[in-house]
């Protein structure tokens, strides 16, 4: 007999339903997220004999523990997108009503009619290792994105002279406005202070000439702005915290190299051109085991890279789709971008703008061919070589 488990995933309570090969429900209720409740669940399930497959709604994350136990205890486990629960549990009597035991139902019923499914293979200590640094270096990117816009904004209001002329997104103006700010400051400090607080940073290029920019900026502005002195204050607690959240991604990188240097297809993938330390790292986070992909093709699907098929009587085009691993996408969009100083790449992507491509999609193809190429180099365990026939 099969047995088809659905396990609608939650915080503290998940949702569990088993359904045999008849259509009999055999299990039909909530598993707290504890060691003990899931061992009760296990055991539940290894008393109802037949084969057991087992499918869930998240992967990672706060599916952790039961994912790991399941696995543990041998059970076949598939991932069952919310997106598919969700469309599935509509096109059912009464749809537009949602709770977990009706989600779990649904999963169930997935897991017993599909057989396109994904397996759930499970993580090695390494990929996790990597997923979470990329985790945390994406968090802190995005939280030094929103700060340094929020400097701007601060700093072009009191004092745009100085705001056009400095590149937050580098050491040495950060380091400055951690202490001068306003054009009063800045003349009142003179060169000399000025240079030998920007020297005390460490590593900044052309001190002299960042000083001279600043100086050049105070001597244009001599009238002081409404609340300027708190915006002066806002702005060096913001430039302190931009420097240590610089220093911190520089640290989560050195620990990927690391990582990176001991993880089997890295070497492989970091030789594809495009392709750095970040890169590389993000594509193992997002992408996972390349085994529970069948091709390029639907690694590229899953990526939403590929076109989507629209038909309908003699209506027959492909059209741009709008899901998939948004993350996946960004990587090979990226690393495609990056890689165009390669000839084999360019002479790609001069091609697609020939045949009357944009841009943005001539490089989307150049991150489509990308697909079959790091598949290829994959699976034949060969680096890339700028002879390949299919090389991008």
């Amino acid at each position: 007999m099969r047995i088809s488990v659905g396990i609608d995933i939650a915080k503290d309570i998940h949702w569990v339903t088993a359904i045999g090969s008849d259509g009999t429900i055999h299990i039909d209720r909530k598993v707290e997220n504890t060691p003990a409740a899931i061992a009760d669940l296990i055991d539940e399930l290894r008393a109802l004999g037949g084969t057991v497959s087992i499918g869930l709604d998240v992967i990672g994350g706060i599916a952790g523990l039961i994912e790991a136990m399941l696995a543990e205890a041998g059970f076949g486990l598939v991932h069952v997108p919310g997106l598919a629960v969700n469309r599935a549990r509509q096109g059912t009597v009464g749809g537009e009503n949602k709770s977990d035991p009706r989600d779990a139902q649904t999963i169930a019923d997935q897991v017993r009619m599909r057989t396109d499914l994904r397996a759930i293979e499970p993580a090695s200590e390494l990929d996790l290792e990597i997923r979470l640094l990329v985790g945390r270096r994406r968090d802190l990117v995005d939280a030094q994105t929103q700060r340094l816009g929020r400097m701007h904004d601060l700093l072009a209001a009191i004092f745009p002279g100085l705001e056009r002329s400095l590149d937050l997104t580098t050491k040495g103006p950060l380091h400055l406005l951690t202490r001068y700010v306003t054009p009063a400051e800045l003349r009142a400090a003179g060169a000399k202070r000025i240079l030998r607080h920007l020297k005390t940073g460490g590593g900044i290029p052309h001190p002299e000439t960042l000083a001279e920019r600043a100086l050049a900026a105070a001597a244009e502005q001599a009238i002081s702005v409404p609340a300027e002195r708190t915006s002066a204050r806002l702005i060096r607690e913001l430039a302190v915290e931009a420097l240590a959240t610089r220093a911190r991604l520089l640290e989560i990188d050195r620990e990927l190299e690391a990582l990176l240097q001991r993880h089997p297809d890295a070497a492989l993938i970091r030789s594809l051109p495009g392709m750095g330390v970040v890169l590389t790292a993000e594509f193992i986070a997002e992408a996972g085991n390349l085994s529970r992909f069948r091709s390029a093709d639907a690694l590229a699907a899953a990526a939403g890279i590929a076109p989507v098929l629209r038909q309908s009587g003699k209506t027959r085009f492909l059209r741009r789709p709008a899901g998939g691993n948004k993350g996946l996408k960004r990587v090979f969009y990226q690393s495609a971008f990056c890689s165009l100083a390669q000839p084999d790449s360019r002479a790609f992507y001069a091609r697609k703008r020939r045949e009357g491509k944009r841009h943005h999609q001539a490089v989307i193809a150049l991150a489509r061919r990308r697909f079959n190429v790091l598949w290829a180099m994959l699976q034949t365990r060969s680096s890339f070589q700028a002879s390949f026939k299919v090389a991008a």
